[in-house]
């Protein structure tokens, strides 16, 4: 994995799809099963994340990848 600053406040991430599919998993797993003391505020911020995750993976559903990958 590699990130890189984009701008202030906003990095980019290049990985590997194994690697994002981890960092889904878990973060689903927190979402769905979070122990009494995670903040409320802080599992719905995870829970907008993974919305727009899934929102962008479908896209990319409906484009091959590029030549070559």
């Amino acid at each position: 994995m590699h990130l890189e600053w984009a701008r202030p406040g906003v990095l980019r991430a290049t990985g590997h799809a194994f690697e994002f599919a981890a960092l889904v998993a878990a973060a689903r797993f927190v979402a769905e099963s979070a122990p009494s003391d995670i903040p409320e505020e802080s599992l719905e911020q995870l829970r907008h994340v993974l919305g727009d995750y899934d929102t962008q993976a479908r896209h990319l559903r409906d484009r091959p990848p590029p030549e070559g990958a």
